[in-house]
């Protein structure tokens, strides 16, 4: 039952090229880098990613991004990402854009075992209707566009199809974990890391603080160890080393 690895390069030494991977975190918040570098300086490439954003900066998977290590990303927001909109619009990555609250169900149902489901959201728009621009040619043209989704109507609404995810690996981080993997997420980590790493057939969690089992109160559980394979303890430095996006300071008025 005891989930620990001694370091996130042994966490992550099996993921392989192409995999497919979930990956926890709202902005910058609950981004699990410790595990991303890990994975960077393994060498792996090609990979297919699913997540809400794809980092911003030079943190999170835009180490990743910028190193060419990723394929495909499934995801529903790109904010100021320069690469990833170069990237994008050259050919070089392929996207598949979809609805910020339909992510996070695809992800939960994945972990819960409900192949698909239907949702209103996106009805009436080319995320139902195709169309989408997954993949530019890189001279203007789309290479590869969204396929039509199956559309019906319940009780005088129409719903959309969407099919739930499941990846090959999936990584979060966590506030606090015990060797079973129980998780406890801090606030808004806890919007994407619970589902991303119920989609994930191999979970692995950096925990800010690691605990003996039976010191978290089940109560106050959000992920129950069954859906974490793995666990790794951040040091000290690692845990506290979190990136501002947007800093904004008030200047003070000038005392005379």
């Amino acid at each position: 039952m005891d989930k620990v690895v001694a370091s996130a390069a042994l966490a992550v030494a099996d993921v392989p090229d192409g995999a497919s991977v979930a990956v926890g975190g709202f902005g910058l918040s609950g981004v699990p880098n410790v595990l991303i570098d890990a994975l960077h300086a393994s060498g792996v490439s090609g990979l297919d990613v699913v997540s809400n954003n794809c980092g911003a900066m030079d943190t999170g998977l835009a180490v990743l991004l910028s190193a060419g290590r990723i394929r495909r990303v499934t995801g529903s927001y790109i904010g100021g990402n320069k690469e990833f909109a170069r990237q994008y619009l050259g050919g070089e990555l392929e996207l598949e854009l979809i609805p910020q609250g339909t992510l996070a169900e695809r992800l939960r149902a994945g972990g819960a075992g409900i192949p698909a489901f239907y949702t209103p959201a996106g009805v009436g728009t080319q995320v139902a209707e195709g169309g989408l621009p997954w993949r530019y040619d890189g001279e203007g043209g789309v290479a590869v566009a969204s396929p039509a989704k199956e559309v019906r109507d319940f009780d005088g609404t129409a719903y959309v199809l969407e099919h739930s995810i499941r990846t090959d690996f999936a990584l979060v981080r966590a506030a606090k974990g015990d060797r079973h993997g129980n998780l406890v997420f801090n606030k808004s980590a806890r919007n994407f890391n619970p589902l991303a790493a119920m989609a994930g057939r191999v979970t692995v969690a950096e925990v800010e603080e690691l605990v003996e089992p039976g010191e978290i109160d089940p109560d106050h559980v959000h992920l129950p160890g069954i859906f974490v394979q793995r666990v790794v303890a951040l040091t000290a430095a690692q845990a506290v080393d979190k990136k501002v996006e947007k800093r904004t300071v008030t200047e003070r008025e000038a005392r005379v």
